[in-house]
């Protein structure tokens, strides 16, 4: 293999390389003579089929696959003897005028990874803002959990639903005095102001009896997720099978063994077994966050452009998704596009803190194990169907990239808990309002990298965007996706966040390189059958690193 380097500018490389149709010929010889003993051909013995007929049948074939072959063990060879480390998936293509049985020429262009230099690690000084958990904040859980566990009594017949009731009904929807797919129902169950259906939906339910017959008129959202019902107004015919008011909770010991537990006291010790890890995820993310600062401040070389421009464009197709659900998405696409400077900015500084971690963790011995990775893997197969699940299992084993993209945040953690032991830490106790004060004042900022390459720190905060004039954004747990009135179903189920922080302070970013098919997912199914409310967004806006 002839080798000539026609570019080096900056990290950026340009190669050609020539593989010789002899190289080529010789990987077909090889094969012919591996497969020949398995061809069979009429008129011949099992084994007995003269080479010459064998490469009239299978030659083009073996020579594209010696092609290939000689291809990627050719770059591997480049990057080898040049001693290169592609930032990304090196761009290779095959001359034009290329013949079988001619020499085959390449042009191979890449971007290497900059030589980062040593981060330094002495003299971090960090403080953990600590917030005890205090009686009142579990007594006000313990209220909260009570009161979803609402235990539903029969009204009496002559009773009228009122907000906050159950009522329970069938019901058929029609459009222009024609029953729709997915509009028949039964045994329905709603609560009353709940904004789980269609707008006006539930108003309408407000005073009926047990035993009722109503008709009521609904108008489809336009952005409703069924193209033929969209905008188009509909009757509901409702028969009410029964109305049910909420009896009293109360905070007690049956409360807890009604949920399978022994005790009050066990509930108890169960919510504040919550609350700390939620409030010790508060404490990690404010800490983590002046951590990366002090990295972004100290280290400053020149980064892949390619993976800047991948991580920037995993960075804006999110924005767009969330734009896309705002109340006027023109308004917010116009406000992220007056500061796509600044998200480019964002970008940028994540892929140097990858850079930086990772050569922190190569540096000191931080490893992801396969016992550590073989669970990473079995639990990010569980949001899959038992078919797709051996499937998705197999792509990773199989697809380093995809292998990357899981083990990318564990490692990015492990690195993170090697620099706090590095660090001075000093304690200071805060309430919980001053916490979050404190994380929200830094939402200017993006911290953490995310770098859409194959190295163990593809992952990051996403830039908490800046509020548009929308309503607030509902929890994507409880949001529901808008379909027909049958076939509501919940939100897809989000993929497992770290324990760090909540979603919404912390969220992991997939590496904008080759990503794995996710095979598609078990739908959850629908708690109640019902037309759904859609769900509102989160807000898009800019951030600066």
């Amino acid at each position: 293999m002839q080798t000539v380097e026609t570019l080096n500018e900056g990290l950026k490389r340009a190669y050609t390389l020539k593989i010789t149709a002899k190289d080529i010929d010789s990987k077909v010889d090889a094969e012919l003579k591996r497969v020949a003993p398995q061809v069979r051909m009429p008129g011949f013995r099992p084994g007995k089929v003269p080479a010459n007929l064998v490469r009239k049948m299978h030659g083009p074939a073996l020579a594209q696959d010696a092609l290939n072959s000689s291809i990627q063990e050719g770059v591997q060879q480049l990057l080898a003897e040049q001693k290169l480390r592609p930032a990304m998936q090196p761009s290779v293509s095959l001359e034009n005028d290329y013949e079988p049985g001619k020499d085959a020429e390449l042009k191979v262009e890449l971007e290497v990874l900059p030589d980062v230099p040593t981060p330094s690690i002495d003299g971090l000084t960090l403080e953990r803002l600590t917030v005890a958990t205090d009686e009142t904040a579990l007594n006000e859980q313990l209220q909260k959990f009570a009161d979803q566990q609402k235990r539903w009594e029969d009204a009496k017949a002559t009773y009228k639903a009122k907000a906050g009731d159950l009522v329970v009904m069938d019901f058929l929807g029609k459009v222009g005095d024609v029953a729709f797919d997915g509009g028949t129902g039964e045994d329905m169950s709603v609560e009353i102001g709940s904004g789980r259906l269609i707008p006006g939906f539930e108003d309408q339910v407000i005073g009926v009896k047990t035993g009722d017959e109503r008709q009521i008129n609904v108008t489809f959202p336009d952005d409703y997720n069924v193209d033929t019902l969209k905008g188009k107004p509909a009757t509901f015919d409702l028969t009410i099978k029964a109305v049910k008011t909420a009896g009293e909770t109360k905070i007690d010991d049956e409360l807890a063994t009604s949920l399978g537990l022994e005790s009050l006291e066990q509930l108890k010790g169960l919510l504040k077994g919550q609350i700390d890890q939620e409030l010790n995820g508060l404490t990690r993310t404010h800490m983590k966050r002046k951590l990366l600062d002090q990295l972004a401040e100290g280290h400053d070389f020149p980064v892949p452009p390619s993976m800047v421009e991948a991580e920037f464009n995993q960075i804006w197709s999110q924005l767009e998704h969330e734009a896309s659900h705002e109340e006027d998405p023109a308004a917010a696409i116009a406000e992220m596009e007056s500061e796509r400077a600044d998200y480019r900015d964002i970008a940028e500084r994540r892929v140097r803190l990858g850079l930086l971690l990772s050569e922190i963790g190569q540096a000191n011995g931080v490893e992801v194990s396969q016992q550590e990775m073989n669970r990473l893997i079995a639990q990010a197969a569980q949001q899959y169907g038992p078919e797709d699940r051996q499937r998705f299992m197999a792509y990773v084993q199989q697809e380093p990239m995809a292998a990357a993209q899981l083990r990318a945040p564990l490692y990015e953690d492990k690195v993170v808990d090697f620099l706090f032991e590095k660090a001075t830490i000093s304690d200071r106790e805060v309430t919980r309002e001053e916490l979050e004060a404190a994380i929200e004042s830094e939402d200017g900022h993006v911290h953490g990298p995310g770098c859409g390459h194959d190295h163990d720190h593809d992952h990051d905060a996403k830039p908490k965007a800046k509020k548009a004039a929308a309503k607030k954004a509902a929890p994507a747990e409880a949001a529901a996706v808008e379909e027909t009135p049958v076939e509501a179903k919940p939100a897809k189920k989000a993929a497992a966040k770290k324990a760090e922080a909540p979603a919404e302070v912390v969220e992991e970013v997939k590496p904008a390189a080759k990503k794995a098919p996710k095979p598609k997912a078990e739908a959850a199914p629908a708690e109640e059958a019902a037309p759904a409310k859609k769900p509102a967004a989160k807000k898009p806006a800019a951030k600066k690193a």
